[in-house]
């Protein structure tokens, strides 16, 4: 005898702390300036200064953000010398980023 579709086994469902979690974080990354320095960060290593120039903001905007995606454990900070240099910290975000430029960016949608 079959069970009915709603009788079932629910698929595994990630736990809501978890999801509150990821939450957290995406809205973080949802913003324009936050999402083109993760566009930038996964192609190399940046200053701020650079991010900033790039994003059209002054530093200490771009610093700003900076700090909230490291907060969220995206990014990491290397000093060398007077200049610190990001990076991507969670391989997850190229998985992401992918999906927004397949979506949104006209030039990969092709």
């Amino acid at each position: 005898m079959t069970k009915e579709l709603n009788e079932s086994t629910p698929p595994h469902l990630t736990d809501l702390e978890a999801l509150s979690q990821a939450a957290e974080c995406l809205k973080t990354l949802a913003h324009p300036h936050r999402l083109r320095i993760v566009q930038m960060l996964l192609r190399g290593r940046y200053t701020v200064g650079e991010l900033a120039e790039a994003c059209g903001v002054p530093s200490h905007m771009a610093s700003e953000h900076l700090r909230l995606m490291q907060r969220c454990g995206f990014l990491l900070s290397e000093k060398e010398g007077r200049r610190v240099f990001y990076t991507i910290a969670e391989p997850h975000l190229a998985n992401i980023m992918a999906c927004i430029e397949a979506r949104f960016d006209p030039a990969v949608q092709g």
